[in-house]
Order: structure tokens, then C-alpha cells, then sequence
């Protein structure tokens, strides 16, 4: 039997989809050891004592610390064994290559092994970096890095404890100064009331996709689930701005080269279930594959991307946890829904064109 045009259609949407899939999964996975979620906050009290021209603040949800130095002369961050590890100037900022930190600190479980030159009583040997007087790097002091959470968090789970204060040594010219701060354990929220709030969304909307195509109620639910895609879109844009914002951008240019560097198939999902919603409210032909196909990508990208969220009490977003995770699931909500309401119309309209094909030819009077 001859394919129809709606079958070659679907066979090309679905070619497409698996290959967005599988081109965009590497590109997908975020650097930089960045959390999609954590227990721990950690944040940054202030530098002792002050320094006007020095701004030290953590980033991407507490996995890193940024020092960035306008004094117009070279600061050095001290290692774990009273070496230094970082230099910062108006040259730009330069590792030690000796200092055991420069390889322990790649990741953030701290579990590089350490090359033969690594030597925290040897000379050091700097290696440039970046020509910006900016750094960002994971610091073992300011992490709970033990089995389990802290044994005050066992025994009140209920309420947020102090897990310590820390410091890390900073070396000014012929002064010292040391990064404060603290880290904290943070109750991690209840997920079943998001999955819940979730998975009914996503049966209500996609069950918009049970009425008539060809009626009234079904060319109106056709634009809803498409405003509420473009919604969700919209609100995937904001989770991934929001995650670049914490992960440190400065400025509109910084923020873009982050957007396009590190969230662009993310971004690029958000903007084109935007684009889909419109598309659906308009009412254009092959709206419901439209749907189904931003849905999907809406889902797996962002959605999926981020399900820790749900269940962790700090997000990588400037803004509290539960604004992260009303955003999560309203991706969640529009990306499943969409898909849902576009595949049970895709398939009742599959149906009634094999019917009307396979419905007898008139006989001619």
C-alpha cells in the first residue's frame, strides 16, 4: 500500500526528532561540574578584612567560587597546603601547575589524580588561563564532601542547619585576606506533590486531543494546548537564562555568549515551542505535528534536563527553589501535554483518512 502524505509526513517528524535527539544529547550535558540541584547552600559573608577592589561571590548553585580583581595588582589564592594556586591581575589569571588544588579542583568531587609535578613545596609554575582578571574554581573547603548528609541534618531533617563557616586564604601583596563564608544544609522539598501537580497538567492537557479536529471544541483545544505551549516555552527560556544567571554571566553580552555557548539547544527548545504555540493558534496545517514534536523536545531538553530540581532545595537559578520547580512544572506540564493532545490527533486523523480511503467509490447512476 502506498504511503498517504500524512504517513510520509510523520515518518519525516519522527526522522527529525531522533535526530535533534541524538545530535544534541553531547551537546546537551552542561560543564563546568554545575549541579542541577543540591542540599547546600553555599554562600559568600564578605572578605577580611575588606577589600573594595576585590569581589569574590559563589556560583552555579555554590560549585564554584569567582574572584574577580580591579586593584591593578596581582592576588594569589592559596591551595590546600599553603601554596599558591591562583594568581589574578591585570594580566589575567594563571594557575599553578605544582599546586595539587589546579588538578583536585577540575572536578567537583575533587577526584583527579595527581600527576608526578604536582608539588605544593616547589617553586611555582604559572600557565595562563584567561586574559581576564576573573577567575572561577571549585574549592574543597566550602563543599560537604563526607558519606551522607551532616549528622545535625539526620537528627532534624525538619529545618536548615549550619554545617560550618569557612575561609579560603587569599595572599595581597604583603597582606592577607581571607573569602568568608558559610555552608548550610538545606531540607530538600516533598517531589510527590510536583509529580502529582505534574501528571495531572499534563492528562488534562493532553486530553484536549480526544475532541473532534474537524469541530468547535476541537479547533479551540487546538489553541489552547497551544497558548499553553507557548507558555511553557517560555517559561523553559526563563529556567535557562536563569540558570546562566547563576552560573555567573555578567551583562546582556555575557549572558547571550552563555546562552549560546552552554544552553543554545536548551534556548533553541524554548524558542521553538514558542514558536509551535503560535503556530497552533493560527491554525496551520500540520499544527498537531508541530505540537507533538516541540512537546517532545520541550520535555526532554528542558524538562528532563532538570528533574532534580524537584527534589533538591537549592536550585541553579538566582531565585528561591520553589519559583524553579513552578517553572519545571509548567515545562513539564506543556512538553507532555502537547505531545499527548498532538499524537491522539495525529491518530484520530490517521484514522479517518484510512477510513475515507478505504471507503467504496460511488456507483455511477
Amino acid at each position: 500500500m502506498t504511503p498517504s502524505p500524512l504517513h510520509r509526513v510523520g515518518l519525516v517528524v519522527t526522522a527529525a526528532l531522533v535526530a535533534v535527539l541524538a545530535l544534541a544529547a553531547p551537546a546537551a550535558a552542561h560543564g563546568a561540574d554545575a549541579p542541577d540541584g543540591t542540599d547546600y547552600r553555599v554562600q559568600v559573608t564578605g572578605l577580611t578584612p575588606p577589600r573594595a577592589d576585590l569581589t569574590v561571590r559563589a556560583v552555579e548553585a555554590g560549585a564554584r567560587l569567582e574572584l574577580v580583581n580591579t586593584s591593578g595588582r596581582d592576588v594569589q589564592v592559596i591551595g590546600y597546603s599553603g601554596e599558591p594556586y591562583l594568581r589574578v591581575g591585570p594580566d589575567g589569571a594563571y594557575e599553578n601547575s605544582r599546586s595539587p588544588a589546579t588538578y583536585l579542583n577540575r572536578t567537583l568531587a575533587g577526584d583527579t589524580t595527581l600527576p608526578a609535578e604536582a608539588d605544593p613545596a616547589a617553586p611555582p609554575r604559572w600557565r595562563k588561563i584567561t586574559d581576564e582578571p576573573r577567575v572561577r574554581w571549585h574549592d574543597q573547603r566550602t563543599q560537604w564532601r563526607e558519606d551522607g548528609v551532616p549528622a545535625p541534618a539526620v537528627a532534624d531533617p525538619t529545618r536548615a542547619h549550619r554545617v560550618r563557616d569557612w575561609a579560603v586564604p587569599v595572599h595581597d601583596g604583603a597582606g592577607q585576606v581571607e573569602i568568608r563564608g558559610t555552608l548550610d544544609w538545606v531540607p530538600p522539598p516533598d517531589a510527590y506533590p510536583w509529580w502529582v501537580a505534574a501528571t495531572v497538567g499534563f492528562l488534562l492537557v493532553g486530553a484536549a486531543g480526544l475532541l473532534p479536529a474537524g469541530s468547535v471544541s476541537g479547533s479551540q483545544a487546538l489553541r489552547a494546548v497551544g497558548a499553553l505551549l507557548a507558555l511553557g516555552g517560555a517559561a523553559a527560556i526563563t529556567l535557562v537564562v536563569g540558570r546562566e544567571l547563576d552560573a555567573g554571566a555578567d551583562g546582556l553580552g555575557g549572558l547571550l555568549l552563555g546562552l549560546l555557548t552552554g544552553q543554545v539547544w536548551a534556548l533553541l527548545t524554548g524558542l521553538g515551542a514558542v514558536a509551535a504555540g503560535g503556530y497552533a493558534l493560527a491554525r496551520r496545517p500540520a499544527a498537531d505535528f508541530a505540537l507533538a514534536l516541540a512537546g517532545a523536545c520541550l520535555g526532554v531538553f528542558v524538562g528532563v534536563a532538570n528533574l532534580a530540581m524537584l527534589s533538591r532545595a537549592v536550585a541553579p537559578a538566582p531565585w528561591p527553589g520553589q519559583y524553579a520547580r513552578l517553572l519545571l512544572v509548567a515545562v513539564l506540564i506543556a512538553g507532555a501535554g502537547a505531545v499527548g493532545a498532538g499524537v491522539l490527533r495525529l491518530h484520530a486523523a490517521s484514522r479517518a483518512a484510512l477510513a475515507a480511503a478505504r471507503r467504496p467509490d460511488p456507483v455511477p447512476a
